[in-house]
């Protein structure tokens, strides 16, 4: 997730479990433990960009480092705050849930999570919320900062901080059912359409839970469709796009290929524009919320670099021009609420 939402579910999650024992401090202990596996980006100016693909959402986010890291930062915290009411278990105690919410947030989108790193780079991902959710940050701050208008100890501090994090893991249960019911509905579609696929992705679309994406395989391209849950029909238009993994040839099995193809769980295509080629991962869609059928960037688009020797020794990300203006943003909150024709991506 974003860091302003990982900040705030760590300072809630201090909040509740020391802040009546050591007051502000609980909250802000949190909110750094809250950010603190997504430091391993401070890495990204020393390394590779195959390499920095590979350790974002690695070991900073595995079961070992919270295990490990539990103990270690509990006792530094006791040992810091000594004069304080609350013992090293405590302290543990914060380390351990402030640590595991964020994983387990990360693990809810679409990008992947290491979370057995460094026994297995297998990336956990359910997919049921966007990296920006508005309707799980919001409750979740609100509650946060009506607390800390109370005193410590106080229990309307207390209740406010805990009605905020209720209602934003409510909201969390809300998107795992609702992403069990995309599921059937695009599955449904695409049998319905005669599309025999081997596999399917979905998830939902940026800042909302109401309107998804799906990304069905076959053996030689992808199916993408688009659903709201207010759609008041559950016909899919699923657009094409093509694989071209035969573009890759020898470079298949080279380490940057590689990496991408891990990163991208399989959901990639590829282009060649003046003989450069461009793998673009589906997962996360396109620089225009896919409202056009006109060429568009995607938001993940990694361009392959050559050695001399024309071997495929590395690729970088590039960085799309978001075709997003108040024109854009009107039409998507239609396509969001099912009042205007189905998205569509370009061929």
């Amino acid at each position: 997730m974003d860091s302003l939402t990982q900040i705030t579910l760590g300072a809630a999650v201090g909040e509740a479990t020391l802040g009546a024992k050591v007051g502000k401090k609980a909250p802000l202990w949190g909110a750094a433990l809250g950010t603190l596996p997504d430091l391993d980006v401070l890495a990204d100016p020393f390394v590779s960009e195959v390499t920095a693909l590979a350790i974002h959402r690695g070991f900073s986010h595995s079961l070992l480092f919270i295990v490990l890291g539990t103990p270690l930062f509990g006792f530094l915290l006791h040992r810091l705050h000594r004069r304080d009411d609350a013992s090293p278990g405590e302290w543990s105690l914060l380390v351990l849930l402030t640590l595991a919410s964020h994983v387990l947030l990360d693990c809810l989108t679409a990008y992947g999570t290491q979370v057995f790193n460094p026994f297995s780079d297998y990336p956990v991902i359910f997919g049921t919320v966007f990296v920006i959710d508005p309707l799980y940050t919001v409750p979740l701050l609100a509650g946060l900062l009506a607390a800390l208008t109370h005193a410590p100890g106080s229990s309307w501090r207390r209740k406010a901080n805990y009605a905020g994090l209720i209602l934003s893991s409510l909201y969390l249960l809300l998107t795992v059912a609702n992403k069990l019911h995309m599921e059937r509905v695009f599955a449904s579609a695409l049998t319905a359409q005669d599309h025999a696929v081997e596999r399917v992705f979905t998830r939902p679309m940026p800042l909302n839970n109401v309107l998804w994406a799906a990304i069905a395989e076959d053996s030689t391209g992808f199916w993408v469709g688009y659903h709201s849950l207010l759609d008041d029909q559950r016909h899919i238009d699923f657009d094409r796009v093509p694989k071209n993994h035969h573009l890759l040839r020898d470079a298949w099995d080279t380490p940057a290929v590689k990496r991408l193809r891990w990163f991208s769980r399989g959901y990639f295509s590829v282009s060649e524009q003046d003989g450069q080629l461009y793998v673009h991962d589906l997962r996360f869609g396109r620089s225009d919320l896919g409202l056009d059928a006109g060429p568009s960037s995607y938001v993940f688009t990694f361009e392959l670099e050559r050695g001399r020797n024309g071997q495929v020794t590395g690729f970088h990300r590039h960085d799309p021009a978001f075709d997003v203006d108040a024109e854009t943003l009107r039409r998507y909150v239609a396509r969001v609420a099912g009042t205007s024709a189905p998205v569509t991506t370009h061929r």
